[in-house]
């Protein structure tokens, strides 16, 4: 039989002998984090004072609370309790599956086969479980009867929850694994609706990449105070994965001195690139390109270009690829042509033959307004940044490139084709 907390609140605690020695303030679990919690105590108020009692001395919950002796003996706290009322009941957890924040409104607690111990078993998130606690759930459950329609409720099994800390908000307790499946946007979504600390918390669960890709999405009045909060070293290695624009633009939100000392703990290779795009004004080319981009030799036909790109870490750190840049031994832009087009083209063919060999490109220097309007103008995915020499540092990709005419929050609601 199931019963929940919000029955067990408040409610008068009975001795063996029938008599009444206070009311149930809270009930205690431990071993949160395997499988259905144990109830470990019983929070109780006697008079002036409050005294918790074990749980092997509950001999039922509700919808009495009736104990199995007449004196019971006190319970001495470990550390490792849950209090399910102070640190769960109207706390905010993550539905995964919904990817969204939910509140829970009540918690069922169960013994299990012939366990004569309760058990903690499932939060219940859904309009049902408010009701009950508002003494409203019998005429909420006519309303729909008669309306011949299902009472809004959800429960979501506590094997599938776990404290993120103890006095922050709960969240799923899944593998990084699954936490991985959830949409950085949905993520950053999630963690702005915390509180720092929470949203802090349920950062630190997730992996590296994971987090810079979270990271990434979140709007940037957080997210120098969540890196800040991170460890240094944690918050280097979450820089390292970051797109390095990405990772300069939110340096560039720091004091110089917080800025200079992620830049020490980070990999020389990584340092250097974000490092350079902070020498540049931040509403300039090379302020807001990217370092991250795939090259090929001039001198390649198009099928050792395609083996060259399937060997080449550089090509491997551009998540998109739409675009091959062809260059020569001095890195100087001879042109560029789109992966389709590679591809597609006769194996035998030079990439002389196949290139763009006039691309649209900008200075380092070039305002971000006008390499907007080249994108948009020439309908460009991506704008190559080159110095005067023609050697190529690096590209702006149109995402980067329209935000200097669309608010940052209303890109992030755009399809991602880069």
């Amino acid at each position: 039989m199931t019963t929940y907390l919000c029955d067990v609140l408040d409610k008068p605690v009975w001795n063996a002998q029938g008599q009444r020695i206070g009311r149930c303030l809270d009930l205690l679990v431990t071993e949160v984090e395997r499988g259905f919690p144990p109830l470990r105590a019983l929070a109780v108020r006697r008079g002036g004072e409050d005294l918790l009692v074990p749980a092997d001395e509950v001999a039922w919950l509700s919808p009495s609370v009736l104990l199995n002796s007449t004196d019971p003996p006190t319970y001495t706290p470990q550390g490792d309790e849950l209090w399910l009322r102070r640190q769960v009941l109207d706390r905010q957890i993550v539905d995964v599956e919904g990817r969204r924040l939910v509140r829970v409104n009540d918690l069922q607690l169960a013994r299990r086969g012939r366990e004569s111990r309760y058990r903690l078993v499932g939060a219940n998130v859904g309009t049902l479980g408010l009701a009950r606690r508002l003494g409203m759930a019998a005429p909420l459950e006519r309303v729909f009867n008669t309306l011949q329609r299902d009472v809004p409720d959800r429960v979501i099994p506590w094997n599938d929850v776990a404290p993120v800390q103890a006095e922050a908000p709960i969240r799923l307790r899944v593998t990084r694994d699954k936490i991985s499946e959830i949409h950085p946007v949905d993520l950053a979504n999630i963690v702005s609706d915390l509180d720092l600390a929470s949203g802090r918390a349920l950062l630190e669960t997730l992996d590296d990449e994971v987090m810079a890709d979270t990271m990434s999405e979140i709007d940037p009045g957080l997210q120098s105070a969540m890196l800040t909060a991170l460890p240094p070293e944690r918050a280097a290695e979450v820089l390292e994965e970051m797109d390095p624009d990405d990772a300069a633009d939110l340096l560039a939100t720091l004091e110089e001195e917080d800025r200079a000392a992620l830049l020490d703990l980070m990999e020389e290779e990584d340092a250097d690139d974000v490092g350079l795009l902070l020498t540049y004004p931040v509403d300039s080319a090379g302020g807001i390109m990217t370092t991250e981009f795939a090259t090929a030799p001039l001198s390649l036909t198009a099928g050792e270009a395609l083996g060259y790109l399937r060997s080449s870490p550089e090509a491997r750190e551009d998540e998109a690829l739409y675009y091959v840049h062809v260059v020569d031994d001095e890195g100087r832009l001879q042109g560029v042509v789109a992966l389709r087009d590679l591809v597609m083209a006769d194996p035998a063919a030079r990439l002389p033959d196949i290139m763009e060999d006039r691309p649209i490109t900008v200075g380092p220097l070039e305002s971000q307004t006008e390499v907007a309007r080249l994108v948009a103008k020439y309908n460009l995915l991506e704008v190559p940044v080159v110095d005067e020499n023609g050697v190529l540092h690096g590209i702006v990709t149109v995402d980067d490139a329209i935000d200097a005419i669309i608010p940052t929050a209303w890109k992030k609601h755009l399809p991602r084709f880069y």
